[in-house]
């Protein structure tokens, strides 16, 4: 057996706190959206994904992929917010096997009432801790790793230049 290559110290630290961030950022990101808008990261995540696609709707697959959830996980989330009234479940009208989420009306309004204090919490907690080079930086290098994550662009980034 050969000896695994051991992290330098300075990749040791690298690695370390990117761990802690990667655990104490979703904590701070669930705290404000469910104190301020009674939603959870996730489903804010879900809601945002719709927001964003043409006609603020999906195929439940694909939401799935863009979300990084199982349909059963997602599945459990969207009938959540069907009871809210924010999304709702349509036969896709090309494939009547397919089941959409679309975003309601409702929803929408729920997306821009809640996105500001999302925006202002990611702000706080990391945006506003890097200068402009710094940004670039977060940038370049998490194009770099979710090009190993994520080769197949699932989440529907983006690599290149911006």
């Amino acid at each position: 057996m050969t000896e695994p290559e051991w992290l330098s110290p300075e990749q040791l630290v690298a690695w370390t706190r990117l761990v802690a961030v990667v655990e104490l950022l979703p904590g701070a990101l669930d705290t404000q959206l469910q104190r301020d808008a009674d939603l959870t990261h996730f489903e804010y995540f879900t809601l945002a994904m719709l927001s964003e696609a043409e006609h603020r709707s999906l195929r439940m697959t694909a939401l799935a992929s863009r979300t990084n959830a199982t349909l059963p996980r997602l599945s459990h989330v969207v009938s959540r917010l069907e009871r809210r009234g924010y999304v709702r479940r349509t036969p896709d009208v090309d494939d009547r096997r397919a089941i959409n989420a679309q975003l309601t009306d409702e929803g929408w309004q729920k997306v821009l009432a809640t996105a500001p204090g999302h925006v202002a919490t990611v702000r706080r907690n990391v945006i506003d801790a890097l200068d402009d080079r710094d940004t670039e930086d977060l940038r370049r290098i998490m194009a770099k790793v979710l090009e190993r994550l994520d080769p197949e662009g699932r989440f529907g980034m983006t690599t290149g230049p911006m």
